[in-house]
């Protein structure tokens, strides 16, 4: 009968024992037996050394109570399900949200190694050295994870490459004192160049989803539309969505990569474009942005497309796990969950936010896209920072909102707000489009950016905001709590404007500052994960 090496921690005492320890120890959170996930855990954990792999009853028993209220003061540890910790400092992590994103065989394949190296520090089985001087790292016999790893990691559909291949998903890897072997980077084993027709490929999302290195991966550049100049900054239909443009340049690309830019093209259109990708061979691989498209009031046009779309994609990939669950509610299809890359330039990641006295709460309603309730938000957060000490509201627009000639002028919301402004209650500010600086300068100045929607399912600007260290509050609709770390208010189209819960954002940010901010390094990685991520996606999709 095999030994079972995982502790029951059974109430809060048990938790304190085992976490006061000086060694390093694996915890297993609030497991539940019948669950699939946590089955292939509890097997993961139980080839741990003994003594050393606890796990905490589940549904909120005293044990995992008081593990959890340990984690909330650790970052990066929410919906933890595996923490590795020593001491108080937590060394790794393994989300829930990781495992139901890329499931349980992925999971328990690329944390195996993670977790179990770490604890082989004595013990019959195994022992990781230290590094020699030279920087070496040196280790003895390997833990017996072959028959799990045989066992959990069959290909399936969305599995992002062989097991250890690529990194991908919330957790970082293991720091370089700590590993025991060097795997090559993806693109080293693999020799061929996969060319990619990305819609669109200039856009930031895109960019930063690509190694900052050559990996083997290249996309194609957006083709200037006919007509479009070259300085023209208007949004163009992308040409690539041409069926025409496919059959006339299907020999110089392996993977049509759609992500956005299809508002214009009718299901139709949509339809003509995948019979004309699947003429010549070639797969399509969809990211899924939006669920429901913020710049049109109406969802069903949206819906039509993405009718087409998801179903005949080779490849679906989106940003959350909520998102991915629509999906497979929708068309029973199954989306890889990739995070959101970093928004900012890495460089600018390392700049100190400005210093202020006084906390800043901003609201920028931009050209009044048609998910934007801008009017409801401002009043209630007007009522909010008033009563807050040294606190202050500014709402910024763009200048065509403002401008009786445009046809995006807003002559109600103008006068309420300039109203509202004339009696000290916010400071509006009436301006152009930002460049990228201006609008880093514009977020970092924040301590607070409220988003105004009403519809929606994830967002950039959120990103930018993680990346600059600026809270955001957002609506309950979308998914924007599963993009990054924010508060949220009630704000949807079935229950309109919670403004209990707004008040109570405002609040938390207040008494919260500063926000947790992205660190250069830890984007870095995420771009490199994905980067590695979509290199094995193209190459499973091409075989």
């Amino acid at each position: 009968m095999e030994r079972t090496a995982v502790m029951e921690l059974r109430d809060a005492k048990a938790v304190e024992h085992f976490l006061s320890r000086d060694a390093i120890v694996l915890l297993f959170v609030g497991h539940g037996r019948d669950r699939p996930a946590d089955a292939v855990m509890a097997s993961l954990c139980a080839l741990g050394p003994e003594g050393k792999v606890a796990r905490t009853e589940p549904d909120g028993g005293a044990a995992d109570r008081r593990v959890r209220r340990f984690l909330t003061r650790i970052p990066q540890t929410d919906q933890a399900c595996l923490v590795l910790i020593q001491g108080a400092t937590v060394l790794d992590v393994l989300r829930s949200t990781d495992v139901e994103a890329h499931g349980t065989r992925w999971a328990a394949a690329h944390f195996a190694e993670r977790f179990l190296t770490r604890l082989a520090d004595g013990g019959p089985r195994g022992r990781l050295h230290p590094r020699d001087p030279a920087g070496r790292a040196f280790a003895g016999p390997s833990w017996p994870v072959g028959a799990l790893f045989r066992r959990c990691a069959r290909p399936l559909p969305h599995t992002l490459g062989r097991v250890g291949a690529a990194r991908c998903g919330g957790s970082p890897p293991l720091p370089k004192e700590h590993t025991v072997t060097e795997q090559p980077p993806l693109h080293a084993r693999a020799p061929r160049e996969i060319r990619v027709a990305s819609v669109p490929a200039g856009h930031v999302y895109v960019r930063h989803c690509s190694a900052p290195e050559p990996d083997g991966v290249r996309r194609l550049r957006d083709p200037r539309p006919n007509g479009a100049p070259s300085t023209s900054q208007r949004w163009w239909p992308p040409v690539m969505l041409d069926p025409d443009w496919v059959s006339g340049h299907h020999d110089d690309f392996d993977v049509f990569h759609l992500h956005f830019g299809f508002d214009a093209q009718s299901p139709a259109q949509l339809s003509a474009l995948v019979d004309a990708l699947r003429r010549h061979g070639k797969p399509l691989v969809y990211t899924v942005h939006d669920l429901r498209n913020p710049h049109q009031p109406d969802p069903a046009a949206h819906d039509a497309a993405l009718d087409v779309v998801v179903p005949a994609a080779d490849h679906l990939v989106t940003l959350t796990p909520g998102a991915a669950r629509s999906i497979r509610s929708r068309w029973n299809r199954t989306a890889t969950v990739l995070p959101h890359p970093h928004v900012v330039g890495l460089a600018r990641l390392t700049r100190p936010r400005p210093v202020r006295d006084r906390f800043r709460v901003g609201v920028h309603a931009k050209s009044l896209r048609p998910n934007m309730s801008v009017l409801p938000v401002v009043r209630v957060l007007a009522d909010a920072v008033a009563e807050l000490r040294d606190a202050e509201l500014q709402v910024n627009i763009h200048r065509e909102v403002a401008d009786p000639a445009s046809a995006a002028h807003a002559p109600h919301l103008i006068q309420a707000l300039e109203g509202l402004a004339d009696r000290g209650r916010l400071t509006l500010t009436a301006h152009d489009y930002f460049d990228d600086d201006q609008l880093w300068d514009y977020l970092a100045s924040l301590d607070l950016s409220v988003l105004p929607y009403l519809f929606g399912t994830h967002s950039g600007w959120l990103e930018a905001c993680h990346d600059l260290g600026t809270a955001v509050a957002a609506p309950d609709c979308g998914f924007y709590a599963q993009q990054r770390p924010c508060l949220t208010y009630g704000h949807n189209q079935r229950g309109g404007l919670d403004e209990e819960s707004l008040r109570a954002a405002v609040r938390t940010a207040y008494e919260d500052r500063p926000a947790p901010r992205a660190t250069a390094q830890h984007r870095t990685q995420e771009r490199e994960e994905l980067a590695a991520a979509h290199r094995a996606l193209y190459t499973s999709t091409l075989r």
